[in-house]
């Protein structure tokens, strides 16, 4: 991943990066490694995931629908 600095404005280059990292998932994974995860609550926290993907993809819809 690269960044490049203009007109020595790091601030501004720093939140290109940051932004970078959060749409990457870096942060996220980064905070699950953090601590040991057993396989049980994985499997639980991916499903809930899924859920909720599938619900907001269904709300989307959903609305798409009742606007046309």
């Amino acid at each position: 991943m690269q960044v490049s600095v203009r007109d020595n404005n790091v601030d501004q280059a720093l939140r290109a990066l940051k932004k970078k990292l959060q749409r990457e998932g870096v942060f996220r994974e980064m905070k699950l490694k953090q601590h040991f995860e057993k396989p049980s609550e994985k499997k639980a926290r991916q499903q809930a995931e899924a859920i909720r993907r599938a619900r907001k993809l269904a709300r989307k819809k959903a609305q798409r629908e009742g606007m046309l």
